[in-house]
């Protein structure tokens, strides 16, 4: 493995910032005090992050109010604090569409953001995470970890049946089509035109083919023959290999978790939950109800898929990061950042580490030996094999997203609360429209979205 590199915060700095901080009769000094939003807000990670907070305050002085904020109101309570002045110093888990919504706005103070990257050392960072995380080169926020789009599919029935692992559109295919017999569907995959989850994994499909949903001047391009071929090969899985009937994200995880399915497109976020980690969604195949670990143990994992138009392998995967904001307390800003990129970077990672996959490389064999899952709690590596947690954690560094790098994070937002691709893609599967009239449609209402963006 690479070599660890890391930048800890020295206990002279440490001092420094502490005195800084703190008066002759031990008060938290005024100025010192930093107000953070972050978007993990459920109970338990909110515990966590406090838990990391109070020793960040005993050792730095510096005092944080953290406040929870759902994903799907960021943009609304963003909004709604710029206009009164309150906005946070700094935001935490934040998607990479919410970072490049803050750029649009002006919101970010990006300086900031370079020189945290830099005292941890950008050779310690994805290379890819960065990219993303970037406009021009510079650093728009601190990327922090990171979940993947993946193709899991049944190591037994594909060994038996002499198949190489889905990597490509052509061996994806052939498998769904040789294993889609005996009461197993080939593949179990989401169609309904409702649901972001049918967004991320057509997304994940077309980028595999160098589908992009708009190219570097922001011209929509989701009529490009890339694109009408990923259409095509999506919706011809969804017909003639998949369950029949409008699958969604609960559907396809319990066809897969049954054993009827040979394969299926998830996030990591189902790997806990695969090993039976979870009491609510317990794998129920006929095998796990010996072993709860049958179908962790019998599923293989491809993380980036190549289709036929694509230069390289490519997946969808999600980036949150940290963003210091305009006007921010600086320096508290960039110690508490540099703070929870370092010493609480573990914890951190360990609140779900099968969907914080690092990306500080520093990290990785950390990162294998964090307790995953709800219900009983056991380290990834203690489940699955090398080669995959090698995958998983260095999957990072081939992700791809619609109109990120070209700098339309505000359109990418708006089309996952419209969902206009899984609404063409839907009737594309339904035969009301053929894959050239589902991508004009696509892109028709992605423009009509855009223009209302501008206005």
């Amino acid at each position: 493995m690479p070599k660890r590199v890391t930048a800890v915060l020295s206990a002279a700095l440490l001092a420094t910032t502490c005195l800084a901080a703190c008066g002759d009769d031990g008060q938290q000094a005024a100025g010192n005090q930093i107000t953070v939003w972050t978007e993990e807000n459920l109970e338990d990670r909110m515990a966590v992050q406090k838990q990391i907070i109070a020793e960040f305050t005993r050792k730095t002085g510096i005092k944080v109010d953290l406040v929870g904020v759902a994903e799907d109101q960021f943009s609304q309570v963003i909004t709604s604090a710029a206009a009164a002045g309150e906005l946070p110093d700094v935001i935490g888990a934040l998607p990479l569409a919410s970072v490049r919504e803050l750029e649009a706005n002006d919101l970010l103070d990006t300086e900031t953001a370079g020189r945290i990257v830099d005292r941890l050392g950008r050779d310690t960072f994805s290379p890819r995470a960065l990219e993303l995380d970037s406009a021009a080169g510079k650093p728009l926020a601190v990327p922090s970890d990171g979940w993947a789009q993946l193709i899991l599919y049944r190591k037994d029935l594909f060994e038996r049946a002499g198949l190489r692992p889905p990597d490509t559109y052509e061996a994806l295919q052939a498998a769904a089509a040789k294993l889609n017999t005996g009461g197993i569907a080939g593949i179990t995959l989401a169609v309904a035109p409702k649901d972001a989850f049918t967004a991320q994994s057509f997304e994940h499909v077309a980028l595999a083919n160098g589908c992009q949903l708009v190219d570097d001047a922001g011209n929509v391009t989701l009529d490009s023959p890339a694109c009408v071929r990923a259409f095509e090969f999506y919706a011809g899985l969804a017909k003639n290999y998949s369950v029949k009937g409008i699958q969604d994200v609960d559907s396809t995880r319990a066809t897969y978790f049954s054993g009827k399915a040979a394969m299926m497109i998830w996030s990591s976020f189902v790997l806990d939950e695969l090993a039976g980690l979870r009491k609510d969604a317990l794998p129920s195949c006929p095998e796990c109800r010996e072993d709860r670990q049958w179908l962790a143990k019998n599923t293989g994992v491809v993380t980036a898929l190549k289709g036929p138009d694509g230069s390289a392998p490519a997946q969808y995967g999600e980036i949150v990061s940290w963003a210091v904001l305009r006007d921010s307390a600086t320096d508290p800003a960039t110690t508490f950042v540099s703070y929870m990129m370092n010493e609480g970077y573990e914890r951190w990672l360990g609140m779900a580490p099968e969907g914080k996959f690092p990306t500080r490389k520093g990290f990785a064999d950390k990162w294998t030996r964090l307790p995953a899952g709800v219900d009983t709690k056991k380290p990834l590596a203690d489940i699955y094999p090398a080669e995959v947690l090698d995958a998983l954690r260095t999957s990072p560094d081939t992700f791809e997203r619609w109109g990120i790098p070209q700098g339309q994070g505000k359109l990418v937002g708006a089309t996952m609360g419209e969902l206009p691709v899984p609404t063409a893609l839907s009737g594309l599967v339904d035969g009301s429209l053929t894959a050239q009239a589902a991508a004009a449609q696509a892109k028709t209402e992605v423009e009509t979205i855009k223009r209302g963006i501008r206005e």
